[in-house]
């Protein structure tokens, strides 16, 4: 599917829509040339612990529901990091002022739900007259990163209400 193209998935409301995100979430991003390095090297460490804890809630055999919640968790940063490590390389799409294409690989988003866009009021502070999009475009590994943290906040008390922990 070539960049910036579009493919209906259910009427106008749920589309592919390919993009190459170049910053974090929601497509934030700073214009500073190591941005995107110092994020992947963060995504990189926050892997690792993640899998630590992982591995440790596994092993005490805690609630199933806490470690799919987790397990999603690590799914979504592990496929962010790879995207992040590897896509500057293997797809050429680094950022054009990043200092080198290993770990400044451009995370590639595809699904859009389109609930609302369009121009805020001028009269708005700040943000007048500026597009948005009250959904931003995703991919599999921020769904699986949402809906893991959605799990743990819903249940945290059934998860966190122990002296297990």
């Amino acid at each position: 599917m070539p960049l910036y193209s579009e493919i209906s998935l259910i009427g106008d409301f749920i589309k592919l829509h390919h993009i190459e995100n170049p910053g974090m979430a929601f497509g934030i991003n700073f214009d500073f040339k190591y941005t995107k390095l110092i994020l992947t090297l963060f995504r990189l460490f926050a892997s690792v612990v993640i899998g630590i804890y992982l591995k440790y809630i596994i092993a005490k055999n805690f609630n199933k529901t806490l470690i799919l919640s987790i397990t999603m968790i690590f799914s979504g940063a592990v496929g962010n990091v790879i995207d992040s490590v590897f896509y500057g390389i293997l797809l050429n799409n680094s950022p054009k002022n990043a200092p080198f294409e290993l770990f400044n690989g451009q995370v590639v988003d595809m699904f859009f739900i389109d609930i609302w866009e369009g121009y805020l009021p001028s009269y708005i502070p700040f943000l007048g007259d500026s597009f948005i999009s009250l959904w931003p475009v995703f991919n599999v590994a921020d769904s699986l990163i949402f809906i893991g943290v959605f799990i743990l906040i819903i249940f945290q008390k059934t998860f966190f209400n122990s002296n297990e922990y």
